[in-house]
C-alpha cells in the first residue's frame, strides 16, 4: 500500500548534530509542485533532505509526509515506498550495469516485479540513458552516473522526490533537460531541489525557500524572488535578477539579525 497523501508539513523542526543546531524549529509546508531550496553553505539544507528522506531523525518537531506522521515506524515504511530520494553523496554498485541498479532500487521500493523491467525502462530513459542500459556503472562518466542517481530516484513514480545537488557534474545541455523533467515531475509530485545553482531554480522551480543559519529566512514564489532582484539597487550587470534576489533576500534578514529583528 502507498502512501496517498500529499505534500509535507513541517512543524517546529530541530536537527542537532552534536552540539551544533543544524535546523532551528523550521516550519514548512509544501505542495505538489517543485520547490527550490536555496542557502549558503552549512544552512542547513542537506540537513532537511536528509529528514524528509527519513535517513536522518530530528531532536524535536513534527514531521508528516504524504499524509503519514514519520514518528510512526509503521507509516516511515510506507512513505519510504513513495517517495524517491537522490543523496549529494550518491552511492552505487559499480559492476551493476544500469538496468542492474536501477531494477535493484525498485525492488528496495517493493515495487510488483512485473512491474519492474517497464518502469526501469522508463526511468532510464527520461534520463537520456536508454543507450547505456546495459552498460557498467563503473564505465559511465561523472555526468552520466548522476543521472542514474536521478533515474533511481524516479523509478517507483514517487510522489515526494527530493533531490540534493542533482545538477552537479551535468553539462548545460543535460541542465536544460533536467529542467524540463524536474517541470514534468512537479505536475503530480511535491519536488524539492536543493542546489547551489539558483539558475536551476529560476527555470524549474516554482517556489523557493532560502534557509540560512537552520532557519527558513524567505517563502516565497520564484517570480516574487526575481521580482525582488530587479528591484535591488545593489544588483551589478552581469547577475541574473534571481541571482540579485537571492542575494536580497539574504542581505535583508542579516540586516533584520544586526538590528535585533525578529528571525
Amino acid at each position: 500500500m502507498r502512501a496517498t497523501g500529499t505534500g509535507v508539513e513541517v512543524t517546529g523542526l530541530t536537527v542537532r548534530h552534536r552540539k551544533r543546531i543544524a535546523l532551528d524549529a523550521v516550519d514548512l509546508s509544501l505542495r505538489p509542485g517543485v520547490h527550490g531550496l536555496l542557502g549558503p553553505n552549512g544552512a542547513g539544507k542537506t540537513s532537511l533532505i536528509r529528514v524528509l528522506a527519513t535517513v536522518a531523525a530530528p531532536a524535536a518537531g513534527r514531521v508528516e509526509l504524504l499524509g503519514r506522521d514519520l514518528s510512526a515506524h509503521r507509516e516511515r515504511a510506507e512513505i519510504r515506498r513513495s517517495l524517491g530520494y537522490l543523496p549529494q553523496e550518491f552511492g552505487y554498485y559499480p559492476g551493476f550495469t544500469v538496468r542492474e541498479f536501477v531494477a535493484y532500487v525498485a525492488w528496495l521500493k517493493e515495487m510488483p516485479a512485473a512491474d519492474v523491467p517497464r518502469a526501469v525502462a522508463r526511468a532510464v530513459d527520461r534520463v537520456g540513458l536508454s543507450d547505456r542500459i546495459d552498460a557498467k556503472v563503473k564505465t559511465l562518466s561523472g555526468g552520466m552516473v548522476r543521472r542514474v542517481g536521478v533515474a533511481q530516484a524516479i523509478v517507483n513514480e514517487p510522489r515526494l522526490l527530493l533531490l540534493d545537488e542533482p545538477t552537479a557534474g551535468l553539462d548545460p545541455e543535460q541542465r536544460v533537460e533536467f529542467r524540463s523533467l524536474l517541470r514534468e515531475l512537479g505536475a503530480t509530485s511535491t519536488v524539492v531541489v536543493s542546489t547551489h545553482l539558483v539558475e536551476d531554480v529560476a527555470a524549474a522551480c516554482s517556489e523557493v525557500t532560502l534557509l540560512e543559519s537552520g532557519r527558513v529566512t524567505y517563502r516565497g514564489t520564484t517570480a516574487e524572488l526575481i521580482r525582488l532582484g530587479e528591484s535591488d539597487g545593489d544588483g551589478q550587470g552581469d547577475v541574473s535578477p534571481v541571482e540579485r534576489g537571492y542575494a536580497a533576500a539574504l542581505r535583508a534578514h542579516r540586516a533584520g539579525l544586526a538590528t535585533g529583528g525578529q528571525r
